[in-house]
């Protein structure tokens, strides 16, 4: 397994802190996925606007049909996420 150095949601601050805040629920950590953003927050930005548009942007598809596709799509490339 590849091992990427992050800033743990404790130590963040400034901008990071506040992308962190903003996907955090309570006591949860964040996710794997966007924590390895986490020395260059603008890429952290980047990826939330591009998920938060194709999950909750306008289209054609129900929030549903979104979430079977990712599934989907994450099974076939064996990914835990």
């Amino acid at each position: 397994m590849a091992w990427i150095k992050v800033i743990n949601k404790d130590e963040a601050t400034g901008e990071l802190k506040e992308l962190y805040d903003h996907v955090l629920k309570d006591d949860d950590d964040v996710d794997n996925i966007l924590s390895i953003h986490s020395l260059h927050p603008k890429t952290l930005e980047a990826h939330l606007m591009m998920y938060e548009e194709l999950m909750r942007g306008e289209n054609n598809l129900s929030k549903a049909q979104r979430e079977m596709i990712g599934v989907l799509v994450s099974t076939l490339n064996s990914c835990d996420y």
